[in-house]
């Protein structure tokens, strides 16, 4: 839940989702669930010679199963609440 709950803090700003087939979508995150499935809104694609045809979807749900990774504006990590969150998942609780 620790992921769940600092996607959620982000909800509203900017971030590229790398999925497991290469494609890098960045968008507006819209919303966020347990299972860290991904709305994102006003989306383009990173590559898109690569994906020529994803150049008209504006709006998209990733499924949390087939993302690689997140990338993160640097403005919307905190650092100390990260590390706070860490060590109370650490404890249990």
């Amino acid at each position: 839940m620790l992921f769940f709950s600092y996607f959620k803090d982000l909800v509203g700003k900017e971030v590229t989702v790398e999925l497991k087939n290469d494609l890098a979508i960045r968008g507006t995150l819209h919303s966020v669930d347990q299972y860290l499935n991904i709305k994102l809104e006003n989306t383009r694609v990173v590559d898109q010679e690569k994906f020529p045809h994803m150049l008209s979807v504006r709006n998209c749900f990733i499924r949390g199963s087939v993302v690689r990774y997140v990338q993160l504006p640097p403005e919307g990590v905190d650092i100390e609440l990260l590390h706070d969150a860490t060590r109370r998942e650490a404890r249990g609780g």
